[in-house]
């Protein structure tokens, strides 16, 4: 009996190790291999989003869950995989390496580094799919994001956590925006992400340039997945930068993260759809495009204290065509985000640059996560604008105007004129502050409309160099009250009387 019983024992433990072999060396062969899909069979226990290892050292996502076989895309190349060539499971999601390592280097979509400068040391993983954080875990939005371009800033200000859509027709600078906004994060203890999906590696080396230049690589990370890589890695992009981000949100860290752009993205998607042969839809996208972009841009937030209290703010980019807001893509991720900066061809060709139409562009934050001294100045510029658009429509072809209609047009114009901003010179708050306060004021009615702008700014850098402590106090306190307002107004006098001479001239 005690023998027969040790018998049974040594059986179920055989039993037991067995199935644990089993389990771990789960493997599969290749039916069918091309386009960077492969259909794989015998990998009955993957599980969606699982990794997988080829052979020759290839690594693939498991995408389609069939019946009888497995749709893998390959997250490397094809060179030596057949029909025939086996596939193992590794039991774990697709990740991707985290840390402080990746700061100032320039990653592909697998996490490699890109940038010639050595391996990343990096020791922690994060799996590039995780669930957003639910409802309790965050904290409203309410803290500003200066991008220091001032018609966004004092018109559709961005808070930390936010989700804000840049978008327009190609060439009308949506990028430009984006990276002057993550070159105003110097000195801020932000975390900068630029994902570039589907561009040439030209724009992207240009780009690191520019942000090595102005010394914004010691705070940034770029991942690139460029025109030239495969269809999965351009998919898999914005969920590496993601989880990337995700990792110092974590650790208390405010982070900034851009997706440039979003309309490469689904495409990358729909080709992957296509050739994993699902369904086709609208403008032949797959029925779950939406889901797509949600679950990528639900995972921007603020948490609360209790969860780490970092913050990621999205700046997804959608490129229009024609102008066409109303076409698929933008309509989705427009629905998604927390407000849109549309940029328009018309003003782009005007000269008005950044060329931001104040009408279209909106921020569902609003002034809750602005600066009090810019949101105190900037209260009636839209209004302003609004009404100066709808006066330069109907008085167009009219010659004689009344004294007030030709006031509000002068004012209009001079407004336009001082959210004139040329390329990577972001502003600071005091500056901003200023600005705005003696144009909203109608204290530059005076100075001539073709100097205006370039009158602001050099005001502006007399202010600073006479009155240091006043500047001081603008931006370390965020706020304009009384007393500095009337030494603004007293400078800006003096200041008027010292140049005016030279605009006789």
């Amino acid at each position: 009996m005690k023998h027969s019983e040790e018998i049974i024992s040594i059986l179920q433990e055989e039993i037991a190790q067995y199935d644990n072999r089993t389990r771990r060396s789960e493997s599969g062969t290749i039916l069918e291999i091309g386009d960077g899909i492969a259909t794989v069979y015998g990998l009955d226990r993957v599980v969606y989003g699982e990794l997988v290892e080829f052979e020759t050292g290839a690594r693939g996502i498991a995408l389609n869950l069939e019946r009888d076989s497995v749709g893998v895309v390959l997250l490397g190349s094809e060179a030596g995989l057949h029909e025939g060539s086996w596939v193992k499971r590794t039991g774990r999601p697709a990740d991707v390496p985290v840390g402080e390592e990746l700061i100032g280097r320039t990653v592909n979509a697998l996490g490699e580094p890109i940038d010639g400068l050595g391996p990343i040391a990096s020791v922690e993983t994060r799996p590039i799919e995780h669930e957003a954080s639910g409802v309790v875990t965050r904290e409203p939005v309410n803290q500003p994001l200066q991008t220091g371009i001032l018609a966004i800033d004092a018109m559709v200000p961005i808070g930390r956590g936010q989700r804000e859509l840049i978008i327009g027709d190609r060439q009308t600078g949506k990028t430009a925006i984006a990276v002057d906004t993550i070159l105003n994060q110097k000195g801020q203890d932000v975390i900068c992400i630029y994902v570039a999906i589907g561009q040439k590696a030209s724009t992207v080396a240009k780009l690191r340039g520019t942000l090595e230049k102005f010394g914004a690589l010691e705070y940034s990370i770029i991942v690139s997945a460029t025109a030239a890589d495969s269809a999965p890695q351009q998919y898999i992009a914005p969920y590496v930068g993601a989880a990337i981000g995700e990792y110092f949100m974590e650790k208390g860290r405010d982070v900034l993260i851009v997706y440039d752009d979003l309309s490469k993205h689904a495409v990358a998607y729909r080709t992957l759809s296509l050739l994993l042969r699902r369904s086709p839809g609208r403008e032949a996208y797959p029925g779950d495009v939406f889901y797509l972009h949600s679950r990528l841009l639900e995972r921007a937030c603020r948490l609360t204290e209790a969860y780490g209290g970092g913050s990621m703010t999205a700046l997804p980019i959608i490129e229009t065509l024609a102008g066409d807001v109303a076409a698929y893509i933008p309509t989705n991720v427009i629905s998604i985000t927390d407000g849109q900066i549309y940029l328009e061809n018309d003003l782009f060709f005007a000269g008005q640059r950044p060329a931001v139409n104040v009408g279209l562009s909106v921020s569902r934050v609003g002034g809750s996560a602005q600066t009090k001294a810019v949101k105190k100045t900037a209260g009636t510029l839209r209004i302003d604008l609004a009404r100066f658009r709808e006066l330069e429509v109907f008085t167009q072809f009219s010659s004689d105007l009344d004294q007030e209609t030709r006031q509000a047009l002068d004012h209009g114009k001079c407004l336009m004129e001082i959210l004139k901003q040329p390329l990577h010179h972001p502003m600071a708050v005091w500056r901003q502050a200023v600005i705005l306060y003696i144009a909203t004021s109608n204290l530059l009615s005076d100075v001539p409309l073709n100097r205006v702008n370039r009158f602001v700014q050099e005001f502006a850098d007399s202010l600073q160099a006479e009155h240091g402590g006043l500047v001081e106090e603008i931006q370390s306190t965020g706020t304009l009250p009384g007393a500095v307002t009337e030494q603004i107004r007293g400078a800006l006098e003096a200041y008027k009387k010292q140049v005016s001479v030279s605009w006789q001239e």
